[in-house]
């Protein structure tokens, strides 16, 4: 195998371009926002009001259509953030340390939000807000891990090494995401198994299972327009004095 064929795709080295991030994300921008806007709002609309009360738990299950995707993103976000982390550190890319960076607080308030939410779930299906089960257990590390990220990022002030730095303690981390989603199985605990999945037969009926899909991927949808949102802030802090940023102000009258 030759040398030329382990090459990345030119779209992965223009993504490394602080020019190219700030014009591609800026023009995605409106359509995460619009995507974000209908599926959360359809999502939640139909889940809250319309989408029918459990048999067994009756109307408090609909916390599921915040907690679950909540659940979710905190997982994904903090692979994204290594995924990002490792790329930088890799390909030596300083946008892809932005993007690590954006994730984190992002990352953190979901997990906080799937912690809350859960113990409110928890006081009537299990009788109390909080129980040492090994899920929840572990998203409690994991939130663990988000502020040691964050506090690690603000105490170095130079921004590359800051940004591998946190890239290696995030890499660390993922071993705590297989444990959340096979806690349940690795062991005897009270959490139920996962409401939602991509890849096995629904476990609840159409009208409950298709709003919470709506919720996911509006969540998602949230996530990608904060992570660009907060990407082009780093950029136009970096990069303030470069002529291609000053170019971009001067047409935008900023």
């Amino acid at each position: 195998m030759t040398q030329s064929s382990w090459r990345m795709p030119r779209w992965f080295h223009q993504m490394g371009s602080p020019k190219w991030f700030y014009d591609f994300s800026g023009k995605m921008q409106p359509w995460f926002a619009v995507l974000a806007l209908l599926l959360l709002s359809w999502g939640m609309a139909w889940g809250l009001a319309f989408a029918p009360a459990d048999y067994q738990q009756g109307n408090s299950f609909r916390i599921m259509y915040v907690h679950v995707p909540a659940a979710i993103l905190s997982q994904s976000i903090f692979i994204g953030m290594a995924v990002a982390g490792a790329i930088g550190i890799v390909w030596k890319m300083k946008v892809a340390f932005m993007v690590a960076r954006s994730c984190i607080s992002i990352g953190a308030s979901f997990t906080l939000i799937a912690l809350l939410t859960g113990a409110i779930w928890g006081k009537p299906t299990w009788g109390a807000y909080w129980v040492w089960d090994a899920r929840l257990t572990s998203t409690l590390v994991l939130l663990f891990l988000y502020a040691g990220v964050m506090a690690l990022n603000q105490a170095i002030t130079e921004r590359q090494i800051a940004g591998k730095a946190t890239a290696i303690l995030a890499i660390v981390g993922t071993i705590n995401i297989p444990i959340i989603k096979y806690s349940v199985e690795w062991w005897n605990t009270l959490h139920q198994a996962s409401s939602f999945s991509l890849t096995q037969k629904p476990s609840m009926p159409a009208e409950m299972y298709m709003p919470l899909l709506l919720t996911v991927l509006g969540s998602y949808c949230l996530f990608v327009l904060v992570v660009l949102i907060r990407t082009r802030t780093q950029i136009i802090e970096t990069q303030s004095h470069a002529s291609w940023l000053m170019q971009h102000k001067d047409v935008s009258g900023a």
